[in-house]
Formats: C-alpha cells, sequence, structure tokens
C-alpha cells in the first residue's frame, strides 16, 4: 500500500445501517468526490463499510473514476450497547478513558480497533498502490490511535462530516495529515 485516505461519511438522517444522507450530505458527498479528484492522487481501491451512509458517500468519486466500491465489515461502526442509551456521547467518552468498557452486547475500544487494525495489516502487506477506507466517526478515531496515540474523545468530537486523512510512510515512520477542508 502506497497512501492510505481514511474517509469519514457525509451527513446522514440517523445511525442505523440502513440511514441515507440528508440532503446536505449529497451535497457533501458530490464536494469530497471533486476534492479527491483535486487532490493529485489515483485511488486503486476503496473500500467501505457496508452501512448504506458509507456507500452513498464514496459512490459519486467511485462512479466517475470507474473504481469499485469493496464492502468490508471491519469498517463498520463500533456498537456500543444493543440497549438504547440516553448518556450515550458520556458513554463513549468513557470508553476512550477505558479502552476495556463493554457494555451489553456492545463492543469494547480495544475490540473495534482490533478489528479495523486487522484490515489495515493485510492491506499494508499488499502491493495495492492507493486505499480510500470509508468507515464512521467512532472506529475512525480508534484508527487514527494507530498513528497517533493523543486522539482521544475530543478529537473524535472535532471530526467533520465528511472528514479525510490521508496516511503516509516517510522515512519508516507513518504520518498522519487532516487533508479535507471544511
Amino acid at each position: 500500500m502506497e497512501k492510505l485516505f481514511l474517509v469519514r461519511h457525509s451527513e446522514t438522517e440517523g445511525q442505523h445501517e440502513d440511514s441515507p444522507l440528508t440532503k446536505t450530505g449529497i451535497r457533501q458527498a458530490q464536494m469530497l468526490a471533486t476534492f479527491l479528484e483535486n487532490y493529485g492522487h489515483n485511488i486503486d481501491r476503496i473500500l467501505s463499510s457496508p452501512y448504506l451512509r458509507a456507500i452513498e458517500t464514496i459512490k459519486p468519486f467511485a462512479r466517475k473514476n470507474n473504481v469499485t466500491i469493496e464492502m468490508d465489515e471491519r469498517l463498520e461502526e463500533r456498537v456500543l450497547s444493543h440497549e438504547p442509551l440516553d448518556d450515550w456521547e458520556e458513554v463513549l467518552h468513557d470508553t476512550f478513558v477505558d479502552p476495556e468498557l463493554k457494555l451489553t452486547g456492545g463492543e469494547s475500544s480495544t475490540e473495534a480497533k482490533k478489528r479495523v487494525l486487522s484490515l489495515i495489516d493485510e492491506l499494508e502487506n499488499e502491493d495495492c498502490g492507493n486505499v480510500l477506507l470509508v468507515t464512521h466517526g467512532n472506529l475512525l478515531a480508534l484508527l487514527l490511535q494507530k498513528y497517533n496515540r493523543e486522539i482521544g474523545f475530543y478529537e473524535w468530537k472535532r471530526l467533520s462530516r465528511p472528514d479525510v486523512f490521508l496516511v503516509q510512510k516517510q522515512g519508516g515512520e507513518y504520518t498522519v495529515e487532516r487533508i479535507w477542508e471544511d
């Protein structure tokens, strides 16, 4: 893998896996397509969460550039709990403080990170050019911790929809740069 683009999906109408993008989210997806085309790097592979909002976010770019969108369940959003949570944001904060914290039917931060890092490990060992991954905010923040241990709850809160990060290896070290311009 040469360059890794990490994309958070556009604005959506809800959190269910079949929640569509809002009208604003659809415009954001089109802006994202233009942004990626103008960024100056070809994208050789696109892997996306199978959730509708992730697919709809990258579909305009994939169509224009004739790149197949590959679904990968390891990019699905992390489930905090199968029970409704009124204080979900507070619970999410706690999972960044205690990565082993796990609620009923949910996934700990450690488990979610392990899941997505298994995909990254595979990609690092493949000759697949420039790869773009489309995922969700919480999982993206956990993935970014691989490259910057300081990423936590407050950095997650500052992520935009969409958001784009570029990961590259330079001199044996990974660099991460937020390249999306709101």
